[in-house]
């Protein structure tokens, strides 16, 4: 069989060796704007060598890496952003103390998200060194071009509905100081002109670091915002006209919308995104490390949204809207202050979210490739209207977010309905999937195991049936095929009591492939179905079948654990590797907390979608 594969090299292979000769100090970094992909050398090429291949942020291999404290900065500086602008009307759809109890527990659980996404990637035996700097290209192993898709889908979700709010701020911000009155058109055209003349040009540039320079001025701006509600809000007026905090709390203290709250929150605290890149960033980077930089951030960012959150709340009640400063006088200089800070702060923050819906579109649309370079003239192509293609997408994407701020003017509704599906997915959800899927065969070991266990406790003949070696059989045979020593088949030969029998298969042919899902080979308890195993089986079923023929074809191509699949040399690789025992096995209680993380994503999505829908009918909230 080895014999077989030598005689016959794949494409992949020759690509690899070609791939190669390319050096790491490439100067054209980041043609995607930060976000994107730099072009192979010998594809995407105008000769028809084929389409480029789907590459990875040059973001996540920064050449400079910084200490716990910087890294602890970047990571706060993806989380703290127009979202903290939304948290009291997260309060006033939750409730008072549902609202911060939701806050205490988003903040929880990303915490616990960012540590398993970049812990799977760098530590976890069987992914550690291969090159994994991105969540979508985690998610690829064990479920293929779906687990990207998903990732990457939902990161335009929430990119796009980041866009649109941004938008709706801008209207709200800028005519208010310039003393236009609402419902007036003078203030769309302002916010077009104004779009136009900052936003759009900083989109059209590549390279997001060329906007580093706002991140901590964002931070600053959102604390000054912060320190301005707390100071100014009319707390002490408005909790006396409500009977005092302690009428508050007996009737302010949960809400039938409290999934509208979750939503917002979720756009809030959701950075997943970014957490290849800031860890990627880390220097010396482990386990805790890592958990130090992710506890710092996230600890420091809950206690901003908590002070904005309790005082916007508490200085409004039931008349708190979507943008808090909404709330303050149109006349104040004090309020006019906070707005335009508001607004400078969304002017320079719009092109992130922009760089990073447009790497989506690209990734899924181009494979990657975004500027389309024509050889022949060494200039970029690929677009319309006399665009490129990169500054194509941007004025689409420009133009898709601004149809609907021009007609919208509530800001809750957008942050909660983005969180509530974009959010949900990419924060709770796919951490969950991933986790499940990479440790797929230790899930279904643990899970027979704790059949048996407990038929063995409760059943003298299954115990007996299942002691004598029955239903044990070879569920998976491996059959050396032709052109494929690894292959292996799951057979299901049926038996009584639901207990797998080994059976007779077909066996494949010279050249084929088969992607076959193996079924539960024990008795099942009456558990089994009320914690819903039989979908968690199938997610690590079909989870070990990606993780195998991922890494079977790594295998084949002959690329070593060392290269990243761009054909560089990843420079992290050894960080991780050479700290002893520092790796990321799968646990029983890390399979209890993926379980949790899509069930309460999956309740977040169904349930957040609804409450937004019936909020539109019923009217505002209490």
């Amino acid at each position: 069989n080895n014999a077989i594969r030598l005689n016959i090299p794949s494409q992949t292979t020759k690509m690899t060796e070609e791939m190669e000769e390319v050096p790491v100090d490439n100067e054209e970094v980041n043609t995607n704007g930060g976000v994107g992909e730099l072009p192979r050398q010998g594809e995407g090429s105008a000769d028809g060598a084929g389409p480029p291949a789907r590459q990875d942020s040059m973001l996540s291999l920064p050449k400079k890496k910084s200490g716990i404290f910087g890294a602890s900065s970047n990571l706060v500086n993806s989380i703290v952003g127009a979202g903290i602008i939304g948290i009291p009307y997260t309060l006033r759809q939750s409730g008072f103390f549902a609202g911060l109890f939701l806050l205490g527990l988003v903040g929880f659980l990303t915490d616990r998200s960012l540590r398993v996404i970049v812990n799977l990637a760098s530590f976890h035996p069987s992914l550690k060194g291969k090159g994994i700097h991105t969540f979508e290209k985690l998610a690829s192993y064990p479920f293929g071009r779906l687990g990207s898709g998903f990732i990457l889908t939902n990161m335009f979700i929430m990119a796009y509905g980041a866009m649109v709010a941004y938008m709706i701020i801008i209207k709200d911000t800028v005519p208010t100081v310039l003393g236009v009155a609402p419902g007036s058109i003078n203030r769309e055209i302002i916010l077009v002109v104004t779009t136009l003349a900052i936003i759009v040009p900083l989109s059209m540039m590549r390279d997001m670091a060329s906007l580093s320079f706002t991140s901590m001025v964002s931070v600053l701006a959102d604390i000054i915002l912060v320190g301005f509600v707390a100071g100014f809000a009319p707390i002490k007026e408005t909790v006396s006209e409500a009977g005092g905090f302690d009428g508050i709390l007996k009737d302010h203290w949960i809400h039938p919308s409290l999934f509208i709250g979750l939503g917002i929150i979720s756009t809030a605290m959701a950075c997943q995104h970014s957490a290849f890149i800031v860890s990627g960033s880390l220097e010396n980077k482990t386990q805790r490390r890592w958990s130090t930089v992710t506890v710092t951030s996230i600890t420091f960012a809950s206690a901003l949204c908590a002070v904005m959150g309790i005082c916007g709340y508490l200085g409004f009640l039931g008349l708190t809207e979507g943008d808090v400063l909404n709330n303050f006088p149109a006349d104040s200089v004090v309020s006019n202050v906070a707005r335009v800070l508001l607004a400078v702060t969304m002017f320079f923050t719009y092109p992130m979210e922009s760089f990073v819906a447009r790497h989506v579109l690209v990734m899924l649309l181009h494979q990657g490739d975004m500027d389309a370079i024509n050889n022949e003239r060494g200039r970029e192509g690929g677009g319309y209207l006399c665009l490129n293609r990169r500054r194509s997408w941007t004025l689409a994407l420009y133009l898709a977010a601004l149809i609907p701020g021009l007609f919208l003017n509530d800001l809750g509704p957008v942050l909660s309905i983005t969180g509530s599906l974009g959010g949900s997915c990419i924060a709770y959800v796919a951490p969950g999937l991933v986790y499940l899927g990479v440790n797929g065969e230790a899930f279904q070991d643990l899970c027979r195991s704790m059949a048996r266990n407990w038929n063995h406790k409760h059943d003298d003949k299954i115990e007996k049936k299942d002691s004598s070696g029955e239903g044990e059989g070879a569920v998976e045979l491996e059959l050396p095929v032709v052109g494929d020593a690894d292959q292996r088949m799951a057979t299901n030969g049926g038996g009584q009591n639901d207990l797998q029998q080994p059976g007779t298969a077909d066996l494949p042919v010279a050249g084929e492939k088969r992607n076959l899902t193996t079924q539960p080979d024990f008795v099942k308890p009456f558990w089994w179905y009320l914690g819903l195993f039989p979908v968690w089986w199938a997610i690590a079923s079909s989870g070990k079948m990606g993780m195998r023929q991922k890494l079977g074809d790594m295998v084949e191509s002959h690329v070593p654990s060392a290269v990243v699949e761009d054909g560089t040399h990843d420079p992290n690789t050894t960080e991780h590797i050479d700290v002893l025992g520092d790796e990321y096995p799968p646990t029983k209680g890390g399979f209890c907390m993926a379980i949790f993380f899509i069930v309460f994503g999956v309740l977040g999505v169904v349930v957040g979608l609804i409450s937004n829908v019936a909020a539109q009918f019923s009217g505002p909230a209490p």
